[in-house]
């Protein structure tokens, strides 16, 4: 570690130029939310170091060995210091007043205005070109010790304690590099805990592509073990490197190591593209099943292998970030507002090309392997439902791989089905109505009628369906869903020709009083229709419409006040045997007792039948029994 001379103390004394008073209030003020941020500007500055040696190298100016080019992250608890060395290009005399003494910074009203808010701190330091004056956020003196790579460049010492006054003068450095002395304030002492700092190296510098050093791991066994500098970082991550010089097992090790503990995606795509922007990273589906959630932040942002964030919601349309993986591009402008990254027309080329990379990737497994697709889809369904709702060119692409699972567990596309069904399933208007389950076992009943008459019954069991079937009705024409519970068969596909029942008007005139007797009519709409003698005697059904505003409201597609209430109606069946049985009852005590009977089954068969109603409903059937 660079040392202080007596010679330094004759240092050059000088003023930072900068347009504004006094710069380190602002950063402190700016980026104190987020002052770990400091650690990445700084080791990110000697990676960049680091790799223009190597070029230098490269080109045969560099005339001395390369040796090793690690990065060293220290910290001296004693002294109170945190020091990032690096074997870099170093720097001259020249180079730092260059660098460091003249910021060129104007506006400083207009930029705090500007960017007050907390959400875009962590990158403004960066894009005015003062990453290195992040170190003012936790220390109260920073210095530089620096030798240039040029063979007859001296050493030189830089010092300046948190005010636009500098000492610059001669410094003790044998090798090329340089360093950075954060003497940490008062108030960020937590910089100087080896846990603490670690976690920030892991967080921003896990996969930079100079190896990073912190703290101290054994190597050897027994005694000739040894203590030696910890490299942190994966200097090679997956994604950095063509997808033909990678296997599986290289794409599920970078996954474990962004998402330590997690069961392996189901895929991967990788993105790898040079023109007309440059972009690489690698994106997985994992299981989602019913986990709805497009705030997950699991796709992290890098430029360069640097880490920025995992938000992205300003970079990715919100259905892609339920998927996990990376992202790196260093077309991506880090460094500015949301709304800046929103409107920028090399984000939105990004963003749409991303999108047709995942659909793409979807649509090559339908082709190639639709079976294996079946296999997953329960698993990736709500993220493909979640984007035909939200992003307009991937409800077009998803047309060509959606899938539809009827109840027997067979898989169709929209095309398919209506080949399937428009048959029976066309009703007098000329629509074609597809019916859908949410819940198997519980509208099992229903299912059965309606495959008793020969219909297809699909299961639309996510979290998005209210609001999926009613996208695809707006998109095609003559096609209407309705939820298998949402009314009597003969109602939900109405043909030209009726049903007639085996009861007349008047037969059901003399039924009425006795269902109305034993109902709620705050809770169901009473209805009597003809269903077949083969049907259930008395029928729960939830009417389609309020269903689904019902079901939008709980996924958050209506604000209202208050929670809709469930509309339901109670359908019973004239057809049916008991109906006769209730009709020809000798006393209304009679009549009333069966109907409740009837009705209570009916409940029970929806869950709806509980506590004391259930208990006397149990009474009540062992005394008809008897």
């Amino acid at each position: 570690m660079a040392t202080i001379t007596e010679e330094q103390a004759q240092a050059k004394q000088g003023t930072i130029s900068v347009h504004t008073e006094n710069i380190f209030p602002i950063i402190k003020k700016f980026l104190y939310s987020d002052h770990e941020i400091f650690l990445r500007e700084l080791v990110s500055n000697a990676v960049d170091a680091t790799q223009k040696v190597k070029v230098l190298s490269a080109k045969g100016e560099l005339k001395e060995e390369l040796g090793e080019l690690n990065i060293e992250v220290r910290i001296d608890e004693k002294e109170g210091t945190l020091t990032i060395s690096d074997r870099g290009v170093g720097l001259t005399a020249e180079e730092v007043e260059k660098y460091i003494n003249q910021i060129a910074f104007s506006g400083a009203e207009e930029f705090l205005e500007k960017y007050k808010g907390e959400q875009d701190a962590p990158n403004i330091i960066g894009h005015f070109g003062l990453g290195f004056y992040s170190a003012f956020m936790v220390a109260d003196k920073v210095e530089l010790v620096s030798r240039s790579w040029q063979p007859s460049a001296e050493a030189v010492h830089w010092t300046c304690e948190g005010s636009t006054s500098f000492s610059l003068g001669k410094g003790e450095r044998k090798e090329r590099g340089t360093d950075v002395i954060l003497h940490i304030a008062a108030d960020s002492k937590e910089f100087l805990s080896e846990a603490r700092v670690r976690g920030i190296l892991k967080k921003y510098c896990s996969f930079l592509p100079v190896p990073i050093l912190f703290g101290e791991e054994e190597s050897g066994e027994g005694d000739k073990k040894e203590k030696k500098p910890a490299v942190i970082n994966n200097t090679d991550p997956a994604w950095t490197k063509h997808p033909t010089k990678l296997k599986d097992e290289d794409y599920k090790a970078l996954y474990h190591e962004l998402y330590p503990f997690s069961e392996d995606p189901l895929f991967h795509i990788h993105l790898n593209v040079d023109h007309p922007f440059k972009l690489t990273g690698v994106l997985y589906f994992p299981k989602l099943k019913n986990d709805f959630d497009p705030r997950r932040n699991k796709v992290q942002l890098y430029s360069e292998q640097v880490f920025v964030t995992d938000d992205v919601s300003a970079i990715l349309p919100e259905f892609l970030t339920l998927l996990n993986g990376v992202i790196d591009s260093p077309d991506i402008p880090l460094n500015v507002s949301r709304s800046y990254l929103q409107s920028d027309a090399n984000v939105k080329k990004i963003s749409g090309h991303i999108t047709k990379k995942v659909a793409d990737k979807l649509k090559e497994m339908f082709n190639k392997d639709r079976k294996d697709l079946e296999a997953k889809w329960d698993d990736i369904k709500v993220f493909i439902e979640y984007g035909m709702l939200t992003d307009e060119k991937f409800f077009e692409a998803a047309q060509d791989f959606n899938l539809l699972k009827d109840s027997e567990g067979n898989f169709h596309t929209l095309e398919e089905l209506r080949e399937k069904t428009k048959a029976l399933q066309t009703d007098k208007d000329g629509n074609l109505v597809l019916l859908y389950a949410t819940d198997k076992e519980g509208q099992h009943s229903f299912i059965q009628a309606a495959k008793g008459r020969g219909y297809e019954v699909v299961l639309l069991d996510g979290p998005l369906t209210a609001h999926v079937v009613q996208r695809l009705e707006m998109k095609h024409e003559n096609l209407r869903f309705a939820r298998v519970d949402a009314d009597t068969l003969d109602k939900l596909v109405p043909k030209e020709e009726k049903h007639v029942g085996k009861l007349s008007e008047e037969e059901i005139g003399q039924l009425k009083p006795a269902f109305e007797a034993v109902i709620g009519k705050d809770q169901f709409h009473l209805q009597f229709e003809p269903m077949g003698s083969e049907g259930d005697a008395v029928v729960i059904t939830r009417p389609e419409f309020m269903r689904r505003m019902r079901e939008q409201q709980l996924t958050g597609g209506m604000r209202m006040m208050g929670e809709m209430p469930e509309m339901m109606n109670l359908v019973v069946n004239t057809d049916h045997p008991l109906t006769q049985t209730i009709l020809e009852a000798k006393t209304d005590k009679r009549k009333e007792k069966l109907s409740k009977q009837a009705v209570d089954l009916a409940l029970l068969g929806q869950g709806l039948l509980k506590g004391e109603a259930l208990t006397a409903f149990l009474r009540r059937s062992v005394e008809l029994i008897k």
